[in-house]
């Protein structure tokens, strides 16, 4: 994020993120990238340690209640680790805002405080073999009432976590034909049952235990219902800024724009550095151009909805705008470094292939890009038809009588 736009605190905050990236060995990150690592419980459990989980969380539980600018400042950071350890963070955040939102105290105590320590790992479980992008028409899971329990049957898959979580945020049809009120949330244990199914093999963004896990007819304490029956969609909503939010950090894709530009200072081409080509420095530009474009705009997003601007319907957009963006450009960039560096960036010399290969799932997970501008337009018009012109009506900047307009401006067919 840009160095105007930062207190001295958010620096010192940022500081504590980098010496914790540089902590991380080497050998740890190829690990994973090698499948050797089925789930980074180490990095959880040091981040937990230097307090960099949950960072909005209050600090009754171990958080520190920070705001969104705070929290992408962090993960901007911990991104130029890859693609995962940013991303088991921020499930972190995900699962302790709905249970900090939602849970009781005795939830909160039981699961927020040790998850943000790095002694207990949470993941969510929201997609289903049948549907990912329709969650609300196509989850299957089901959940039933019986002698204080809660009976849960399904499957959930492309689990963050699936293998290697202690705990599952769970959402679950308990009221069929109900609407948006036919859907809650349950903290689902794995020691109840929970089976793994399948762990993917994944083109990029490996070692996070990604995997099919499914509930067959196992018993949840009452208890573990978080919230009420039916407040499974509130929670989804609630927690869908969280997810897309957290999109809006460039930390790993800069850090790729950097290599190709050392590269393009040292290498040479027809006596030159290939720097003082064109086709070479104005991708540079076009680059540095889109992640300073993101930044900016993350920061905007981020102070937007921590300061509660505007309607839920104008958040929700431009949260979807951001992670649409931010996605779109972080491939765009990797991709352009990689061509800078030419056939020594399709290799493992450089960081350059593995990165293009974690860029790529971004456009897809917490809802694809699609989904996003389904959403961006539909908030839009929503806001366009309810919200009346601000300031001057430039429509009538034009040099005809207000009949003559009315005469040409036909919106629909008339009667004969």
């Amino acid at each position: 994020m840009f160095e105007v736009f930062l207190t001295e605190e958010q620096k010192r905050l940022r500081e504590e993120a980098r010496e914790f990236v540089k902590s991380v060995p080497k050998q740890y990150l190829l690990d994973m990238d090698a499948d050797k690592i089925k789930f980074p419980k180490e990095l959880l459990q040091e981040m937990g340690r230097r307090r960099l989980l949950g960072l909005r969380c209050s600090p009754k539980y171990g958080g520190r209640g920070l705001k969104w600018v705070e929290e992408l400042l962090v993960l901007n950071e911990i991104s130029k680790l890859g693609i995962v350890p940013a991303c088991v963070a921020t499930v972190v955040s995900i699962v302790t805002e709905a249970v900090e939102a939602f849970g009781t105290e005795e939830q909160k105590q039981k699961y927020i405080v040790p998850t943000l320590r790095g002694e207990k790992y949470c993941a969510e479980a929201l997609t289903e073999p049948s549907g990912g992008s329709d969650f609300f028409f196509s989850t299957t899971t089901r959940a039933r009432k019986e002698n204080g329990y809660y009976v849960l049957r399904g499957q959930k898959r492309f689990i963050v976590g699936g293998e290697g979580a202690d705990y599952f945020l769970v959402f679950a049809i308990t009221n069929p034909g109900a609407g948006r009120e036919a859907m809650s949330a349950f903290l689902v244990e794995r020691e109840m049952g929970v089976e793994v199914k399948r762990v993917y093999g994944l083109m990029g963004c490996r070692g996070a235990g990604v995997a099919r896990i499914a509930f067959k007819d196992i018993r949840v304490p009452e208890e573990n219902l978080l919230g009420k029956e039916g407040e499974g969609a509130k929670i989804f909503y609630r927690i869908m800024i969280p997810e897309r939010i957290t999109s809006g950090i460039t930390g790993m894709a800069r850090e790729m724009l950097m290599i190709a530009a050392r590269y393009a200072m040292r290498r040479k081409a027809f006596g030159t550095e290939i720097k003082n080509f064109q086709a070479v420095s104005f991708k540079i530009a076009d680059s540095l151009m889109k992640l300073d474009a993101v930044d900016a705009f993350a920061y905007a997003v981020a102070r937007t909805v921590d300061e509660g601007v505007g309607s839920p319907g104008y958040r929700r957009r431009l949260v979807s705008e951001l992670k649409k963006f931010s996605t779109q450009v972080q491939w765009e960039v990797i991709n352009d470094a990689m061509q800078i560096v030419g056939g020594l960036g399709y290799t493992n010399i450089f960081p350059l292939e593995r990165a293009l290969r974690e860029a790529r799932l971004p456009l897809i997970w917490t809802g694809t890009n699609e989904i996003q501008s389904l959403i961006i337009q539909h908030e839009f018009f929503k806001e366009l038809r309810e919200k009346e012109i601000e300031g001057r009506d430039v429509e009538k900047d034009v040099p005809h009588p207000e009949e003559v307009l009315k005469e040409e401006k036909v919106y629909e067919p008339e009667e004969p």
